[in-house]
């Protein structure tokens, strides 16, 4: 069932929830938290197909907020709200609502949000994309007990682990940390399974990849060992190897579907490792509302703890020095990339 409200209110909004609910045959709304997505246009479809596809493992009631401020004084000047409500199978196992906010209602989406929360219910607020810098201080934000953003959507997303970091609050999360549950589920019970001392860890992914920079930091948080960053073609997440006295233990995954665990002594086993869509993780996040400290602990440790290594050169990770990344230059000035020429130009004519 579909429902269209024009230049309506959020008491307009619930009564129409209530009848489509009664239409239906259900007076229990039988949902258990509320999701808030905000989206724009260009997103909206593809984060409201995840929030349908996860709701079938938990129900709930998803407010899209699409902001509509408008590009011309006339259009900013016009407060509207206009409303797409959808219920039963066009809604999967909960309500839909999407919110389209027009003029300076755009910048007060909380005061719509709010009265359409459910009662006594947990509240979940996911960034698909343009996550604010603080997510806790942002209006929706601090309705929620969670905070969902995503930092591979960002210009720079190793830079943007950076300042998840600085704003962290307790129920801050983010996607690039759930795509590597597999990675952390597969590496801990491989260790369980021998009584080894690691020395040293190499993580390999393709570049700008904030899941590879995630899983370095945590391997080097648990082990307590250095950790080698390795930039590849990927997919994603292409390999870790554990190095042992006895010899390597390796995971390895280049095709993002299937993995293969190598470890001494013991035949080679193929694991499911397939990479996993957007529905799947953020019903994993919704699995639970409390904080996650190891997340917290991961994304807190600067990113230049991990040594980085492309193309054979070994220098300092993204937060390294100017003297470490004019030592990697100098390194790769054999292979004159354009970048490199236009630099040394520069350096020679500046000397002139």
């Amino acid at each position: 069932m579909k429902i269209d409200l024009t230049n309506t209110t959020s008491s307009k909004i619930n009564a129409a929830l209530m009848d489509a609910r009664r239409a239906s045959g259900s007076t229990a709304a039988g949902m258990v938290l509320t999701l808030v997505i905000v989206t724009d246009e260009g997103s909206a479809y593809d984060a409201l197909k995840a929030a349908n596809d996860a709701s079938r493992e938990h129900p709930s009631r998803t407010l899209a907020v699409i902001k509509r401020a408008g590009r011309s004084p006339r259009a900013r000047a016009e407060t509207r709200l206009d409303a797409e409500i959808l219920v039963g199978s066009d809604a999967g196992s909960g309500e839909t609502v999407i919110l389209r906010m027009h003029g300076e209602l755009a910048a007060h989406a909380q005061s719509v949000v709010l009265p359409l929360l459910l009662p006594d219910a947990p509240v979940v607020v996911w960034w698909p994309d343009n996550a604010p810098l603080n997510p806790a201080q942002d209006p929706l934000g601090a309705l929620a007990q969670r905070r969902i953003t995503d930092a591979v959507t960002a210009e720079s997303p190793v830079g943007q682990l950076a300042q998840r970091a600085t704003g962290y609050t307790p129920g801050d999360t983010d996607l690039a940390w759930t795509r590597i549950t597999g990675w952390r589920s597969m590496l801990a019970a491989a260790l369980d399974q021998r009584n080894v001392t690691i020395t040293a860890a190499v993580v390999e992914g393709e570049s700008y990849n904030p899941s590879v920079e995630l899983l370095g930091l945590w391997l080097h948080n648990r082990l307590r060992v250095p950790v080698e960053r390795v930039v590849t073609g990927g997919p994603g997440i292409t390999s870790v190897t554990l190095s042992t006295k006895d010899g390597d233990i390796v995971l390895d995954r280049p095709d993002g579907l299937l993995g293969t665990l190598s470890m001494p002594g013991a035949p080679d086993r193929m694991v499911a490792l397939k990479r996993r869509d957007t529905a799947e993780l953020i019903a994993e996040e919704l699995r639970r509302l409390d904080p996650d400290d190891i997340y917290a602990t991961a994304v807190r440790t600067p990113v230049d703890r991990l040594r980085e290594r492309i193309a054979g050169v070994e220098h300092a990770g993204p937060g390294g020095t100017v003297e470490q990344a004019h030592v990697a230059e100098h390194a790769v000035g054999d292979r004159e990339t354009p970048a490199a020429a236009k630099k040394a130009a520069a350096r020679k004519k500046s000397a002139q």
